[in-house]
């Protein structure tokens, strides 16, 4: 599937190539919480453990070319598949293995956290969204199969130009689309996609995506001044998928996107929670609920969530294992738990606080930058 020289520049950014079409690479925030900095959105969001999370695709091709997207134009694009199917039971054996090779380097270090970095031997979770289009590889459900009966949660991505492999996928932890324009020739523009009936496989994708038992969500990635308005027609595209949730996310400035994009295409988190208060007046059923202001994304979730005045947009892992490998039929409410913080802060960017300000709202708000517990040496997120 690669060129030498393609994947020779993949390596040199710390992807692992994995048999003929799959990668590994070390997620920032799943390095960050073994330092004991902080968890990702998914921590915040869905309760993820970030040390325990491996990121990784099974394909490294796509079928668009999105401009706002950090992969270098020389990774392979097609829209369907011509390569060499590895056995699915290999590909997460290797995975695994290469993961665990990455973060070696952390035992010997003096700023991680012991018990975090021991507890990342163990993976809970992957993350299926690293580069590529995950869900064209011919043999997912099989590999989904896999994670699940080792009790590793999924959480998969798709740019929503395969409809009939969303529609046919066996259970996901968390299934997203990526809904990056809600309009024909704005999508065009955003995406650069292969197929000429991108539009109509979009919208088919959202109609299976809203038949989905388990939870779903669709992302939104902001690029400012591109896609960044619109509110009601991408109100009308989400209501299309009736996702469980949905993220609003800033585009950021890095990789080979910085060739095709400005630093001035990449939104404040102010603005994503005004872009947001915007979308959801076109978003009846659904209600903001939390944000991640180091990722600069807003999260929504249905209202059937909150009960009693309580979210709970949590999953309880142990649950959602238990009733995927039992065979019985089973939906996201089954496996739903408390969020233990919801609300918008109204603060800025804790990159753009004043020291002594970030210091308070750290403390105040502790899922943003884990901090360890002096006295049993636990990684505590919400309190002592």
């Amino acid at each position: 599937m690669l060129t030498p020289s393609a994947k020779a520049e993949l390596e040199k950014q710390q992807y692992r190539i994995v048999g003929d079409h799959s990668a590994v690479k070390t997620c920032g925030w799943t390095k960050n919480m073994i330092n004991g900095e902080g968890g990702c959105y998914k921590l915040k969001f869905y309760g993820i453990m970030s040390n325990q999370c491996m990121q990784m695709t099974t394909s490294i091709s796509c079928a668009n070319r999105c401009t706002f997207c950090w992969r270098g134009y020389k990774a392979p694009v097609s829209k369907e598949w011509k390569w060499k199917v590895d056995d699915p039971e290999f590909i997460f054996q290797e995975s695994v293995k290469a993961h665990h090779n990455l973060l070696v380097g952390f035992g010997g270090s003096a700023k991680a956290n012991k018990t975090a970095f021991a507890k990342s031997k163990e993976i809970k979770h992957v993350a299926l969204s690293l580069t590529g289009e995950p869900i064209i590889y011919p043999r997912m459900n099989e590999l989904l199969d896999i994670f699940n009966k080792n009790g590793v949660s999924t959480f998969l991505v798709t740019n929503a130009q395969y409809p009939e492999q969303i529609r046919d996928l066996h259970p996901v932890t968390q299934l997203y689309i990526s809904l990056d324009a809600p309009e024909k020739e704005l999508l065009k523009e955003v995406d650069l996609p292969l197929f000429p009936d991108y539009w109509e496989r979009l919208n088919m994708s959202l109609e299976y995506l809203s038949q989905k038992k388990q939870r779903t969500c669709i992302r939104l990635t902001i690029v400012k001044g591109v896609n960044d308005s619109l509110h009601e027609k991408y109100g009308e595209m989400i209501l299309k998928g009736m996702p469980d949730f949905i993220e609003v996310k800033a585009y950021m400035h890095v990789g080979p996107s910085t060739q095709r994009l400005t630093k001035e295409n990449m939104p404040l988190h102010e603005e994503i929670v005004v872009f947001s208060k915007e979308l959801s007046t076109s978003l009846p059923g659904y209600e903001i609920v939390s944000e991640h202001i180091p990722s600069r994304v807003v999260m929504f979730a249905k209202k059937k969530y909150q009960k009693e005045g309580i979210w709970y947009t949590w999953i309880d892992f142990p649950k959602y294992h238990e009733l995927v490998n039992s065979g019985v039929e089973f939906t996201s409410d089954d496996y739903c738990k408390k969020t233990p913080q919801v609300g918008l802060s109204g603060k800025g960017t804790i990159d753009n606080m004043p020291e002594k300000v970030r210091e308070k709202y750290l403390k105040e708000h502790p899922e943003a930058y884990a901090f360890v517990d002096e006295k049993t040496q636990e990684l505590d997120f919400y309190g002592p």
